[in-house]
């Protein structure tokens, strides 16, 4: 992995990360921060192990992870929409170097969870966090301690890495594995709440449809290099 460089000189933000995960809730929730508040682009990461394949939406370059700025909250937006299985703990080094670079008092990891919940409108949202002071906030806006549950990808890495920091994971209950924007809402709704951010949720559901075009045709894009790339290597040795 590149040595991660930020273009601006920042200290005591929270970060704010998210990666395709379950419904693509992580990805769908910081794409819709980024556009819907002030936010400038300090940094980009991609990585040799993966193919080179890239999004271009409304002419400008969608990076694999993008790192984003807002001045008035003072939060760094991680944004990947890099989907391939094995790079979980590069990514969250990529996470743990910005962390360090901008002194970070917090990190929020976007996650969504399976559910068998029949209500689509009624998707319920839990939170892990290492910190007894996030703890109590969170139950101030009932968002309940996720009690039983296996995580996988960048979210369990960092769950797992950090401990100093104070770190808080959001769930959002996701009926989908497919883009749920509704889920993503779910968590925009609860950034709002805990953050204060000022963020009107509802446009999400509103523009959702083409971010999730997009990105499923990104995912598809990078399974199938992926896959072309592995094909490449096995008869190299054949």
């Amino acid at each position: 992995m590149k040595p991660v460089k930020l273009t601006k000189k920042i200290k005591n933000a929270t970060i704010i990360a998210g990666f395709p995960g379950y419904g693509l809730v992580g990805s769908i929730s910081t794409e819709f921060l980024t556009n819907h508040l002030k936010c400038e682009l300090i940094g980009k990461v991609w990585f040799d192990e993966i193919p080179a394949t890239l999004v271009l939406h409304n002419q400008k370059i969608v990076y694999p992870i993008g790192i984003f700025y807002n001045k008035q909250y003072n939060l760094v937006i991680v944004h990947s929409i890099t989907a391939i299985p094995g790079i979980e703990w590069q990514s969250a080094a990529v996470v743990a170097s910005i962390a360090s670079q901008v002194k970070a008092k917090e990190i929020i990891t976007l996650e969504g969870v399976g559910t068998s919940n029949p209500v689509e409108e009624n998707l319920r949202v839990f939170s892990y966090t290492n910190t007894k002071k996030a703890e109590e906030k969170l139950k101030k806006i009932s968002v309940d301690g996720l009690r039983e549950g296996i995580i996988v990808g960048v979210t369990s890495a960092l769950m797992l890495q950090f401990e100093k920091i104070p770190l808080t994971a959001i769930f959002a209950e996701s009926q989908t594995t497919i883009p749920d924007s509704k889920a993503a809402a779910r968590i925009i709704e609860t950034l709002d709440k805990y953050l204060g951010l000022k963020v009107d949720y509802k446009p999400l559901l509103q523009s959702a449809n083409e971010f999730e075009k997009k990105l499923r045709g990104f995912v598809d894009q990078s399974t199938k290099a992926q896959k072309v790339q592995e094909e490449k290597q096995m008869s190299y040795v054949g």
